[in-house]
């Protein structure tokens, strides 16, 4: 069991208009937002934002596919109940501060209940990732210190926002946080960038590792679907059925972002919104099926797989689109 450290007494003096604030800044977190603004800035990432902004936005996903493959493999190992507030039973018209308008009340209310384990937190790891590894690998925007405090402006209101609505304990947003950092050192370590970073920080050039001068996101992806394999099969030994599930989705993402990959040079121009827009249709159908629907863990490989697949693979598609047809602009 994780300590009692009196968190929920301090969320109970909290003002009831911060409590609502923070339960929409969880929103930050949520997979779909998170693979959805990473996917956004891997199509349309230009040389402003990464000296290669393909290879920097694939980093991204795939550190995020990792972080929530370390997610799983935690939940199913440690199989940690949420505080007993998060049960829907415990949630009463009460909880609902009476100013908020009816319009708000129900989605007010599905954001103070949440099933399955909870600890590490998945919500405080994929913000520590997607903001942290954005921060890291957008090197020509602003400056890295600008970066990272932002990041931090986002990560940490995330993570304590997952104790103020009682679905998480303190403990776990912590685990989360510490995974989510070690989840960027050792997979930008494995993508080759960790001496470029450095030498951006320094000032002092600094062969990357391998001679590599860019990201490769490639590792990243394989390893993200590896412990996603450990997950489901220690989440099955265990006799935990939702988490086989959410570790096969981790299994189709990484195997997905991995296939996918391989179709890129990473060197393609930002994907044209129109061709993007249409992608986004498709993947983002199969990716609610594998999120929002039973279907078993079969289906949720192949059907993450596919929708991360789309995703990774439409620089490339979009530029034999546009090489066929007469190459067009990104509006």
């Amino acid at each position: 069991m994780r300590p009692d450290v009196g968190e929920f007494a301090v969320v109970d003096a909290l003002p009831d208009v911060l409590i609502v604030l923070l339960a929409a800044v969880t929103h930050l977190a949520d997979p779909w937002f998170l693979f959805g603004l990473l996917a956004a800035v891997y199509w349309f990432g230009d040389d402003r934002l990464s000296e290669t902004p393909r290879r920097s936005g694939a980093t991204a996903i795939a550190l995020v596919t990792c972080a929530y493959a370390g997610v799983a493999l935690g939940k199913a190992a440690f199989a940690l109940p949420r505080p007993p507030g998060a049960d829907p039973a415990m949630v009463t018209a009460a909880d609902v501060p009476s100013w908020l308008p009816s319009l708000f009340v129900a989605w007010f209310e599905g954001q103070l209940v949440s099933d399955g384990f909870a600890f590490p937190s998945g919500h405080a790891t994929g913000a520590v990732v997607a903001y942290g590894g954005l921060a890291l690998l957008a090197e020509r925007l602003w400056t890295r210190h600008r970066r990272i405090a932002l990041a931090a402006l986002i990560a940490v209101p995330v993570a304590l926002s997952r104790v103020a609505i009682e679905v998480h304990y303190l403990a776990d947003v912590v685990a989360g946080v510490l995974l989510g950092v070690a989840v960027i050192g050792g997979g930008l370590w494995l993508a080759g960038a960790t001496g470029r970073l450095r030498s951006s920080w320094t000032g002092r050039p600094i062969s990357p590792w391998r001679g590599r001068q860019s990201p490769e996101p490639l590792p990243i992806f394989l390893l993200g679907g590896g412990v996603s394999l450990l997950a489901a099969g220690v989440a099955v030994a265990g006799g935990h059925s939702g988490e086989v599930v959410e570790a096969s989705i981790g299994i189709g993402t990484g195997l997905g972002g991995a296939l996918g990959w391989t179709l890129v040079s990473g060197d393609e121009p930002p994907v044209p919104i129109r061709v993007a827009l249409g992608a986004l249709t498709i993947a983002g159908g199969v990716w609610i099926a594998a999120f929002g629907f039973d279907i078993g863990p079969i289906v949720a490989v192949v059907a993450a797989g596919v929708a991360v697949a789309i995703v990774l693979a439409l620089p490339s598609l979009a530029t034999r689109i546009g090489d066929k047809n007469g190459r067009f602009g990104p509006g």
